[in-house]
Formats: structure tokens, C-alpha cells, sequence
């Protein structure tokens, strides 16, 4: 297992305000943040970034709704990172989520669940340095 993850806080979660507390959060739950920027999706980016669901019927509406404002993109570290912060921002319908969970807490529906939390250890890598170069990971 590895000990880090990618996050991005997506752009409802930042619009209404909550990436302070979801960043505490995070770190109140042992998580402790490797890289860390805010920025923005552009149309493209967000393509390719979720190319893996580019088949899928919501694709485009997704592409839509993380280009559509800033995000805050986190890499994480702990033990068993992926799984950890899984269970901890909870299921990606905030209303099947568990009491307590970040997706819970400030999530609205299952496209504006406030976080993206990477689903694999190879995933992780891959999406953290979509978002970070060498140099900006500590």
C-alpha cells in the first residue's frame, strides 16, 4: 500500500467556502499535506484529467461542472493513504455518506460531493503529478 493520495477540493466546495475546514479536517485526521495549490481547470485539463470516465454519459457535464471555478489540488501522505482517505471523505453520494465524513459535511450531491479522492495507489501518482512537478512536493 502507499502513503500518499491526490485530492482536489472541487470548485462548490471552494465557491461556498469550506477549504479551510476540509484542509483542518484533513490534517486533524492525520493526513499531512505534501503539495498544495489552488488553480483552475481549464475545459481541456479537466478532459484529460478525467479521461478514464471520457465514455462514460457523464462525462461531459462533469468536464463542465471542475472547469467551471478554482479548485485546491492536495497531495496527501499517511500509511495506507488511498484507502485511509476513502473511508474518510466517505461514499461519492454525500447522502450514502457516513455521519462525520468531508462528503457528508459539504457535499451536495454526488458531481458536487466537494472532494475527489484518488481511487488507486497508481492513480494517485498519476494524478498528483498531473497537478505538481518534482519540485513542488515536500
Amino acid at each position: 500500500m502507499g502513503n500518499i493520495t491526490f485530492t482536489m477540493i472541487k470548485p462548490n466546495a471552494v465557491k461556498s467556502g469550506y477549504t479551510g475546514e476540509i484542509i483542518q479536517r484533513m490534517v486533524a485526521g492525520g493526513f499531512k499535506v505534501r503539495a498544495m495549490k489552488m488553480t483552475e481547470l481549464s475545459v481541456k485539463d479537466a478532459q484529460r484529467f478525467y479521461a478514464v470516465h471520457s465514455e462514460r454519459s457523464f462525462f461531459n457535464e462533469l468536464v463542465e461542472f471542475m472547469s467551471s471555478g478554482p479548485i485546491v489540488a492536495i497531495m496527501l501522505e499517511k500509511e495506507n493513504a488511498v484507502e485511509n482517505f476513502r473511508k474518510f471523505i466517505g461514499a461519492t453520494d454525500p447522502a450514502k455518506a457516513d455521519e462525520g465524513t468531508i462528503r457528508k459535511l459539504f457535499g451536495e450531491n454526488v458531481q458536487s460531493n466537494a472532494v475527489h479522492g484518488s481511487d488507486s495507489d497508481e492513480n494517485a501518482v498519476i494524478e498528483s503529478n498531473f497537478f505538481f512537478s518534482e519540485r513542488e512536493k515536500f
